[in-house]
C-alpha cells in the first residue's frame, strides 16, 4: 500500500513536470487517478485530475469524481496558475427565446460569485465551488441545488418552502429562456470567464470590467493585509497623526534628480519601454514620492510621480509604483491641465516599416479603429498605455487571445474557428507591411497622442488632427454635464473683487 501511496505522488509529480516542460502540447499530459470516498454511497469512487491550459485563457487543474456503485458524478476546476493583478466583473444580457446564449461556456473560479439582479439572486463562492459549465449548466445546478431539499423544508418550516417554489418558477422561466435576465459575474481573482461567441469582435451583450480590489477581498484571496486597512479610520485620529502621511511626500529638485539619474528613478518602478519612450522627449523636472498602497497585496508601497510636456501635445503627469513585497508594478500616464473643450481625432496612415516605431499615447478614454480589420476598441479597452504603432497592434493582439478563451475548444464550431484564425493573420499581415493599412485613435478628452515623423507636425501629411464637438451623450459618459463650478466661480470672483477693493485703498 505504501509503494502505492508513492507511485500515486510520483504520478502528480510528473504531470506538473509534463505541463511545465511542455506548455505548447498540453494535450500530452498524463492523467491521474486516485481512489476516493463517495458522499453518497460511502463506497469508494474514482476522481481523475488532469493538469491542462485552456487556450488563450490559463492554466487550470480539472478533476472529475464518479463513483461505480451509485453512478454519483461531479467535477470542479481549480487554477493552477497565479491571482491576476486586477479583479473581473462580466455583465451578460440574456435575452427571451435566445437558445443560443444559454451555451455559452462559463469558466467559474472558486472565488468567484454569480448574481442575477431581476430575481435578487446571488450564489456566492462557497455554493459552487469551480466549475466548467455553460450559462444554462450553473442555473439547472442552482435550481437542482434549491429543488433537494424542499421536502424536508415542507416538514419543518411550510411558509418557506412555499417561498422557494415561487422562486424556483421564475428561476426555471430563466433557465428556459422564457424571461429575459442579467447574468453577472463577479471574480476578485480575476480568474473567471464568459465565452464571446463573436470574438475577435465585440460582444453587444457582454460587457466586461476589471477593477483593482479592495482590502476585504485581498484578505479573503489569501494575501496578508494590515488590520488597520480592513477598518476606517476612527474618529479620534489626531491631526498630528493625518498630517504625517503629507509630510512623508519628498521633493526632489531637478538639480539631484537630472536627466540620468531621474530615469533611473523612475525605471526601478516603470517598464523600460515606458521609462525609454517618455525620457525620449524630456527630463522631469521634479520628481514627488508620496506613500500609496500596493494594488495586488494591498501592503503599504512607494509611487513616484512627475510632471512633464511633450511636444506637439500637451502637460502629462507620469505616476509609477512598485511594491517590495509581492514585485508587482504599475504604472500610469494621466492626463494634466484643463479638459479640453473639443475632442480629437487622430487618423495615422501607415505605409512604411518606419512608421511602426513612432510613438502613440492612448489614453482610457480613447477608442482604437482599424478599418481595414473592421476591428473596433471601445474606449476604457487596455487602459491608458504608452507604448508605438506596432506596439499598440500586439497588445490589442494579447489582449483578445487573453480575453476570448475557448477559441481552439473541442466544441467551438469550425467556422468560428476559422473566422478567429482569417483574423489573426489578418492582424499579423499589416504588421507585416505587406500593404498600407489606417490606424485611427478618437478620445473624447483629447488626451491622446501619435508622434510626427517630422520636425514639423504640419510637414507629416500622413498624420491628420481633427477637433470635433463632444455631443451630449459623450459628456453624459464622461460625467461632464453634471459639473456644477457655479459656487467656485462665486467664489471666486468674490475674492478677486475684494482684492481689487484691497489694492485701491
Amino acid at each position: 500500500m505504501e509503494s502505492n501511496k508513492e507511485k500515486m505522488a510520483d504520478d502528480v509529480g510528473s504531470v506538473v513536470e509534463a505541463i511545465s516542460a511542455n506548455d505548447d502540447n498540453s494535450s500530452d499530459a498524463p492523467l491521474y487517478e486516485v481512489e476516493s470516498l463517495c458522499m453518497r454511497c460511502t463506497q469508494n469512487g474514482i476522481t481523475r485530475f488532469l493538469l491542462t491550459s485552456i487556450p488563450h485563457f490559463r492554466k487550470v487543474l480539472l478533476s472529475a469524481f464518479e463513483c461505480p456503485h451509485c453512478g454519483e458524478r461531479n467535477n470542479e476546476v481549480q487554477f493552477a496558475g497565479e491571482i491576476q493583478p486586477r479583479g473581473c466583473h462580466y455583465r451578460l444580457e440574456v435575452q427571451p427565446g435566445d437558445r443560443q446564449m444559454f451555451s455559452r461556456q462559463v469558466v467559474k473560479s472558486e472565488s468567484a460569485t454569480i448574481k442575477i439582479p431581476e430575481l435578487d439572486f446571488e450564489i456566492p463562492p462557497e455554493a459552487q465551488r469551480g466549475s466548467l459549465s455553460t450559462v444554462e449548466g450553473i442555473l439547472v445546478r442552482a435550481i437542482d441545488g434549491l429543488q433537494a431539499l424542499q421536502e424536508e423544508r415542507r416538514k419543518v418550516d411550510p411558509q418557506t418552502a412555499e417561498a422557494i417554489d415561487q422562486f424556483l418558477l421564475k428561476l426555471r422561466a430563466c433557465a428556459k429562456g422564457e424571461s429575459p435576465f442579467t447574468f453577472i459575474l463577479d471574480d476578485p481573482a480575476g480568474n473567471s470567464f464568459i465565452e464571446n461567441p463573436f470574438s475577435p469582435s465585440p460582444d453587444p451583450s457582454l460587457s466586461i470590467k476589471f477593477y483593482d480590489r479592495t482590502p476585504e477581498q485581498q484578505e479573503l484571496l489569501g494575501y496578508l493585509v494590515d488590520s488597520s486597512q480592513l477598518n476606517e479610520p476612527a474618529a479620534g485620529v489626531s491631526m498630528e497623526e493625518t498630517s504625517n502621511d503629507v509630510d512623508q511626500i519628498r521633493r526632489q529638485p531637478h538639480g539631484s534628480v537630472g536627466a540620468a539619474a531621474g530615469q533611473r528613478a523612475i525605471a526601478q518602478s516603470n517598464s523600460a519601454e515606458i521609462a525609454e519612450a517618455l525620457f525620449r522627449y524630456s527630463a522631469p523636472e521634479e520628481v514627488m514620492t508620496f506613500p500609496s498602497t500596493c494594488g495586488a497585496c494591498a501592503t503599504r508601497c512607494e509611487t513616484r510621480m512627475f510632471v512633464t510636456r511633450i511636444p506637439y501635445f500637451q502637460e502629462v503627469i507620469v505616476m509609477a509604483s512598485t511594491c517590495d513585497s509581492c514585485g508587482y508594478r504599475n504604472s500610469e500616464l494621466k492626463p494634466g491641465g484643463p479638459i479640453p473643450e473639443k475632442g480629437k481625432k487622430i487618423t495615422l496612415c501607415v505605409k512604411n516599416v518606419e512608421d511602426l516605431s513612432r510613438d502613440v499615447i492612448k489614453s482610457d478614454t480613447a477608442s482604437v479603429k482599424v478599418p481595414e480589420l473592421e476591428l473596433e476598441l471601445a474606449s476604457g479597452t487596455l487602459g491608458g498605455v504608452v507604448t508605438t504603432v506596432e506596439g499598440l497592434i500586439t497588445k490589442i493582439s494579447e489582449s483578445l487571445e487573453r480575453v476570448h478563451g475557448f477559441t481552439f475548444g473541442d466544441s467551438l464550431d469550425e467556422s468560428k474557428k476559422n473566422k478567429w484564425l482569417d483574423f489573426k493573420g489578418r492582424l499579423n499581415k499589416i504588421l507585416s507591411m505587406t500593404e498600407p493599412w489606417t490606424l485611427i485613435l478618437d478620445d473624447a478628452l483629447a488626451n491622446s497622442f501619435i508622434a510626427p515623423a517630422t520636425d514639423d507636425i504640419k510637414d507629416d501629411h500622413q498624420l491628420i488632427f481633427e477637433e470635433y464637438v463632444r455631443s451630449w451623450e459623450q459628456n453624459e459618459e464622461l460625467g461632464l454635464n453634471d459639473i456644477d463650478t457655479s459656487s467656485a466661480d462665486v467664489a471666486y470672483y468674490s475674492t478677486a473683487v475684494t482684492s481689487e477693493e484691497k489694492t485701491e485703498k
